[in-house]
């Protein structure tokens, strides 16, 4: 077993009973034809799942709205690639020798990406407690801003505040699709920045969820998660 992988493992607190599974998660598409990102998919969808969960029983009183919200600041890539640095998951990850070279292991998307194909990696060696245990464990509480009910400041006004503090142009919004029929319509809308050059999508079951997401994935991306 790769000392990396041996290291990790004490950190996460998690051994691995298939270490080739954990290896395939670790994998770059730069390193490898058998690469990470088909675990990278399975991750994701799980992430999101658990945080949801984790949301819906944490905070009774959060609409759908808030709980959009909540699980759009947990799962971004920013909030990932922190959790990733926190465990030095990048150490661990099998880069080719051009990408190691030019930062790779600091790299935002790709410590991301390696932390959604570790939970499927757990998922699959371990089953979904284990799953649900490591991302309890090591994923930030969604909704650490919730109070009464009610988020202190929704993603949007935090936006548009930060914008105006910056003396930029304000966000804009537009819809770019919808989905689906009748009650499982899902919208997906963006929200551009035209000061810092940044745009982002967002998608919920209504437009006022879908800015939502698309305005955290905007502070996300100004690195204003916390």
């Amino acid at each position: 077993m790769p000392i990396a992988l041996e290291t990790l493992q004490q950190t996460i607190g998690y051994e691995f009973r298939d270490t080739a599974l954990a290896e395939l998660a670790l994998t770059h598409r730069s390193a490898n034809r058998k690469h990470n990102e088909r675990l990278e998919f399975l991750g994701d969808a799980l992430l999101g799942f658990l945080v949801a969960e984790l949301s819906w029983h944490a905070h009774p009183k959060a609409d759908e709205g808030d709980l959009t919200i909540m699980r759009a600041q947990v799962v971004s890539r920013p909030a990932l690639a922190l959790v990733a640095r926190e465990i030095d998951l990048g150490e661990a990850i099998k880069l080719s020798a051009g990408e190691a070279r030019g930062g790779g292991r600091r790299r935002e998307s790709i410590l991301a990406a390696a932390m959604e194909a570790l939970i499927a990696a757990i998922y699959l060696d371990g089953g979904f407690d284990a799953c649900r245990a490591f991302v309890q464990r090591w994923i930030p509480d969604p909704g650490r801003d919730f109070a009464d009910g009610a988020l202190r400041k929704d993603n949007k006004t935090r936006l548009q505040e930060l914008t105006q503090a910056e003396r930029r142009s304000l966000p804009a919004y537009e819809l770019v699709e919808v989905s689906g029929k009748g009650h499982e319509q899902l919208f997906t809308m963006r929200c551009k920045l035209p000061g810092h050059r940044i745009a982002t999508e967002g998608s919920g079951p209504s437009r006022r969820a879908a800015e939502q997401m698309a305005a955290g994935k905007a502070l996300a991306a100004l690195g204003q998660d916390e």
